[in-house]
């Protein structure tokens, strides 16, 4: 897709650029399927390597503190300087990672190729996230969602591809997804040039979608309260999410005695009811405002999240879905209200809740397998299941901000 197809296509001043979003949510598939596949090839890099869990858990670390911590820096000289070209350079510091991880012969080797990618990402989501809400046209949960589910689907998609051909053919196999590096900079490049085009011209600040004049800014302290309250809003549903990604397989195998397939199934079902769920909160934030999707996709779970320890194998994948449709809805509308208590902080905004999101879900995964250690896979799930009651600190967020 060339510069000028892509710039044909965008919507006139005040529309919707879809071709721009959907070429982000492409992109943002990529990248996070070739984030997925670090984990993935966990397994065979220990039996290659002689890895104990410690230097395995070491990898996480060199991933995460790049992926996540880098993020909020990047989205803050961004703010200052916009670099449109630094999407393509993204994606290339993930190509780098891949290939050297594909060919690492020693252990520090491996942790750098895992930083690499990492810090892809780094580069990758802020300055996304910047463009997608660029080209919403006012449209700011929708674009945030489409741009979303690209995510949401590489993450979902990476074990699935790791199974079939990293696993089975080994660590030099990595390389092969390194085209899918290459396509994705292709794609950005495209994208970074009708950002620098249409950077200068941007969109009303100081309009909504209605044309009507934005709420006057807020104090630093209920601007520090509301943020206060959207990470812990961020940390419910984050941490409950990664006790059904990690850990759902090993409960229905515990309490149910059911296959590693059958378990697969039920956890796919639950993955793609994350997508729809993204794509639903976006749409409705957008009609009815922010804070009143955030109280349904928080607090609204917390039926299904009690009932769900005490069913049967049937309801529990009903409720599995329920709750993935529920809670995913909650992140583009976290993230949209967020930009508009900082505006002209888009940047460090998205680097910092896409970190938060990221770091959360991987604290809260390892605490969760502590915890089950501790006590059992069924305990983890009767006491997550109160996560969702955090939903009722919406009630702090500023209400002119709804």
């Amino acid at each position: 897709m060339s510069e000028q197809t892509i710039s044909a296509r965008v919507a006139a001043p005040g529309g919707t650029a879809f071709a721009v979003i959907l070429s982000l949510s492409f992109c943002h598939f990529l990248n996070d399927l070739m984030q997925s596949l670090v984990p993935a090839i966990y397994p065979v890099l220990k039996e290659s390597y002689s890895l104990d869990f410690g230097q395995v858990g070491l990898i996480t670390l060199a991933f995460q503190c790049t992926a996540s911590l880098l993020q909020p820096l990047v989205g803050m000289v961004t703010d200052r300087r916009p670099m449109p070209y630094s999407l393509a350079v993204g994606m290339g510091f993930t190509l780098i990672g891949l290939v050297l991880m594909a060919h690492a012969a020693s252990y520090p080797l491996i942790l750098l190729a895992a930083a690499l990618v990492g810090m892809g990402s780094s580069v990758f989501h802020p300055e996304a996230s910047r463009v997608a809400r660029m080209a919403s046209g006012g449209r700011y949960g929708l674009a945030q969602s489409l741009f979303q589910v690209g995510g949401n689907t590489g993450s979902a998609a990476g074990p699935l591809l790791a199974a079939f051909i990293v696993v089975p053919q080994g660590q030099r196999s990595l390389v092969w997804f390194s085209a899918a590096a290459l396509i994705g900079m292709v794609v950005l490049f495209q994208v970074g040039g009708w950002y620098a085009c249409n950077r200068a011209a941007g969109r009303p600040a100081a309009k909504t979608r209605a044309g009507t004049t934005a709420a006057a800014p807020l104090s630093r302290r209920k601007v520090a309260l509301a943020i206060t309250v959207l990470v812990a809003l961020l940390f419910s549903k984050n941490v409950y999410t990664a006790s059904l990604s990690s850990y759902f397989t090993f409960y229905l195998i515990d309490r149910f005695d059911v296959s590693v397939q059958v378990a697969q199934f039920f956890l796919f079902a639950f993955l793609a009811a994350l997508v729809v769920g993204t794509l639903i909160g976006g749409a409705l934030a957008d009609r009815i405002g922010r804070v009143p999707v955030m109280w349904f996709s928080i607090l609204g779970a917390l039926p299904f999240t009690l009932a769900l320890p005490h069913v049967g194998l049937a309801m529990t994948g009903v409720l599995s879905v329920v709750i993935g449709v529920i809670m995913a809805s909650a992140f583009s509308a976290i993230l949209v209200y967020a930009q508009e208590l900082m505006p002209g902080r888009v940047g460090l905004v998205a680097g910092m809740f896409f970190g938060f999101s990221f770091g959360l879900g991987g604290l809260g995964a390892a605490a969760l397998g502590q915890l089950a250690d501790l006590t059992s896979i069924g305990t983890v799930y009767q006491i997550c299941a109160f996560l969702p009651a955090l939903g009722l600190l919406t009630a702090f967020l500023p209400k002119q901000r709804a």
